[in-house]
């Protein structure tokens, strides 16, 4: 890919480009891309034109921009995320009829928790995620599922990285959020009140692929002083059914499978 001549690879500006959409921020004209992706007016009009071509992005009757269907279809083929979230929502949906608060899928992305699914009751409290949304991970209770986990430099980079206060209960002490993380570990769950919304708890339980490693988090929101012995319960018989519809376990030859009997 050819360099501009600020030494920005074509590849570096398409992502600027398409990294301005946002779950909130779904529409745009030319020129608000071009101031957010800091790119000259002539150039990001050049590349919009190129990617609504392709059908990357489409423009609307007014010419504002959209990400198109053709970017969503080759996102999702072969997509790992999108298997995760298909296996998972059956499961989901039983914690979010049993706790009828919101529950998420998430996770970690670039040392972010990114949210693949998002299910809530109408009578649900506050709550800031939002599907494809992202929150940092030492801010929310999924993100310290994921963190936990993550491997050592992972957790290093964001340990000795500012991190941000999203509420003014949110760990931003690097050493007490060591002291949460060992504590995630040996509890096998994360509880967050207050972390992102003063007036919301967030518990999260890790999801685990065969060999051990953390690939998602489950998690719901609760109202701030609710109880989250019965939502925990839960969150973890739906991980554990997860965990086996991932990866299930071979059949047995000469075994009738359990549908069919």
């Amino acid at each position: 890919m050819a360099n501009s001549p600020s030494g920005d690879s074509m590849t570096d500006r398409l992502v600027r480009i398409l990294e301005t959409f946002t779950p909130t921020r779904t529409v745009q004209t030319a020129a608000e891309i071009a101031r957010r992706a800091g790119l000259p007016d002539s150039t990001a009009h050049r590349i919009v034109g190129e990617l609504v071509a392709t059908g990357l992005l489409e423009r609307d009757d007014d010419r504002r921009v959209r990400v198109g269907m053709r970017l969503w279809e080759l996102a999702t083929r072969s997509s790992r995320a999108l298997r995760l979230r298909q296996v998972a929502l059956p499961y989901m949906e039983r914690v979010q009829a049993r706790v009828r608060e919101h529950t998420q899928l998430a996770i970690r992305e670039q040392d972010e928790a990114l949210f693949l699914e998002r299910l809530s009751d109408p009578a649900s409290g506050a709550n800031v995620t939002r599907i494809a949304g992202r929150l940092p991970l030492h801010a929310s209770s999924s993100g310290l599922v994921l963190l936990a986990h993550a491997e050592t430099d992972v957790q290093e980079r964001v340990l000795s990285a500012p991190l941000r206060a999203m509420s003014p209960h949110t760990l931003v002490d690097p050493a007490a959020l060591r002291r949460k993380l060992a504590e995630v570990r040996r509890l096998g769950h994360a509880a967050a009140p207050g972390y992102i919304e003063s007036v919301s708890t967030g518990v999260a339980v890790p999801i685990r692929e065969r060999t051990g490693e953390v690939v998602a988090a489950l998690s719901v929101v609760l109202p701030r002083d609710a109880p989250i012995e019965q939502p925990l319960a839960e969150l973890r018989r739906a991980a554990v059914d997860i965990e086996v519809a991932l990866d299930p376990p071979p059949i047995e030859r000469g075994s009738v499978p359990a549908e069919r009997r």
